[in-house]
């Protein structure tokens, strides 16, 4: 690190700033007990993560991953079909693992915020309320007891780092915990609906199509006042509104083809 000539900002917010320093990466939280939640993480999955190269609170330092991310919300992906295979391949490994020791977010407390995320929504006119409320609908789909598995909770395409058709590391594993394995799926998913299959062929298992779609629009539901009060824009090209707009839409042309 002594030869570095710049530093850059991978990532930064109010909560929390990523910085890479050549080939290693410093993640800086301020909440401490999310990083215990993420080091822990990475030593008990059963795939490739990030080396943990020293932690001095409130930083820990990661070795960066070989490979490319898997993609970008609101952006095509370039990676193979294969890769794509390989990373629903590596999801059901993670899912097959023992949980974690810690609690994860219960149905009642994905369900309430739910309910105040769309009437923030409404409220704020970020959305029309027919947008809103039908996605709030699909959503139901997802708020149904699910048998626990070990998650990552966060696992954005830009999250899993791929080498040809070689998954070579996840990361950001602050998230993680026993919850829903469909949400994993539709999280990696969300936005590039045409690599499901893809996705599902290496999951190797069957899945419920309908809750994969309603965790599509209950997640963007939950995530758009988050990411406008630390700064992101969700309504880019192919991100979270879009994926609301899109699916309203969507369902209306379907209903106007049957009558």
């Amino acid at each position: 690190m002594t030869d570095v000539e710049e530093v850059e900002v991978v990532v930064a917010h109010h909560e929390r700033a990523t910085l890479r320093v050549g080939d290693v990466f410093l993640k800086i939280d301020a909440d401490q007990a999310r990083t215990d939640i993420e080091v822990e993480a990475m030593a008990r999955a059963p795939i490739p993560t990030p080396e943990v190269l020293w932690r001095k609170p409130p930083v820990v330092a990661l070795a960066a991953l070989p490979g490319t991310a898997l993609g970008r919300l609101g952006e095509p992906s370039t990676a193979s079909a294969g890769a794509w295979v390989a990373a629903g391949a590596a999801l059901r490994v993670l899912h097959d693992a023992p949980l974690p020791p810690w609690s994860g977010r219960s149905l009642d407390e994905t369900t309430s915020q739910l309910d105040s995320e769309c009437a923030w929504l409404v409220t704020n006119g970020v959305l029309p309320p027919e947008v809103v409320m039908h996605n709030r609908r699909v959503a139901e789909a997802a708020l149904r007891p699910w048998q626990p598995v070990f998650t990552h909770g966060d696992l954005q395409l830009s999250h899993v780092f791929v080498d040809g058709d070689e998954i070579t590391g996840v990361i950001d594993w602050s998230e993680a915990a026993p919850g829903d394995a469909l949400f994993d799926l539709a999280t990696l998913t969300l936005g590039h609906q045409e690599r499901l299959g893809d996705v599902i062929a290496g999951y190797g298992t069957d899945v419920d199509l309908d809750v994969i779609r309603a965790w599509w629009s209950l997640r963007s539901l939950l995530g758009v006042r988050w990411l406008v009060e630390h700064g992101f824009d969700p309504t880019s090209p192919g991100c979270e509104v879009d994926v609301l707009r899109a699916r309203a839409m969507r369902d209306l042309r379907e209903l106007n083809s049957r009558a």
